[in-house]
């Protein structure tokens, strides 16, 4: 089956297989379910907005997923809420796409196109990206970010990395990016946290005034066909018959 993605001045097509999409997706969304977390996705940022300003002790939401200070257009952005057996709020992260195939993700955070429609309003910010990767990340980008888990639930093994599972799913989906990157603490790689492919240092530091946002990140990263790679491999090893041979 083909999933047919527009871009500007061109169509492009990918072929994605939804059965294996799906599969992949299950897997980490049952792992979801045994730690007490229920899944579900929007696609209004002015809703989860809303949602995250309500959220006690998550601190502000960047303002990448804020249609205020950067729009969204339908199909290039998603967002992930987790709620607890009670339908209290225990964990969001957002997802968007954007388009650099005349630039790279090292000029779009620079440039901070990455937070803001109109960078010039916000001459007080600044954004440096070091890492050298950062310049050949180009093409469909989909950047995950504003990833947060509330208190009680960051003990539980293994949360952050469903989460992700998740989310390099929908993206695959929805986008068959050429990259998918995101920006995390140096701290959470140190304690394995995340379950990342490629990593380098110096991917962002962010100083943005006006939001009380000030972070000094990695940058962590998957190609587009090590992505595919990925959800293929599962489906084939899921599907796999058991062996009829014995051990030796």
């Amino acid at each position: 089956m083909q999933l047919i993605t527009t871009g500007e001045g061109a169509v492009m097509a990918s072929i994605i297989n939804p059965l294996q999409v799906s599969r992949f997706l299950r897997r980490y969304d049952d792992a979801a379910a045994q730690k007490g977390i229920k899944i579900s996705m929007g696609f209004n940022f002015h809703e989860y907005l809303s949602i995250t300003r309500a959220t006690p002790t998550k601190g502000p939401t960047f303002p990448n997923f804020r249609p205020d200070c950067s729009p969204i257009e339908s199909g290039e952005g998603y967002w992930i809420l987790g709620v607890d057996k009670n339908n209290d709020v225990a964990l969001v992260e957002a997802a968007r796409l954007y388009d650099l195939s005349h630039s790279n993700f090292a000029e779009h955070l620079e440039s901070l196109k990455a937070f803001y429609a109109d960078p010039t309003a916000h001459p007080q910010n600044v954004c440096l990206c070091t890492a050298p990767s950062a310049k050949k990340i180009t093409g469909k980008v989909a950047y995950r970010g504003d990833f947060w888990v509330r208190k009680d639930f960051r003990g539980r093994q293994g949360i952050a990395n469903i989460i992700g599972g998740i989310g390099r799913a929908l993206s695959f989906a929805l986008w068959a990016p050429d990259f998918l990157c995101s920006l995390v603490e140096g701290w959470t790689l140190d304690k394995g946290v995340y379950e990342v492919t490629h990593h380098e240092p110096g991917g962002a530091i962010i100083r943005l005034e006006e939001e009380d946002i000030m972070e000094d990140n990695w940058l962590v990263w998957v190609t587009g066909d090590e992505l595919r790679r990925e959800i293929e491999l599962h489906d084939r090893s899921e599907l796999a018959p058991p062996s009829c041979f014995s051990p030796a």
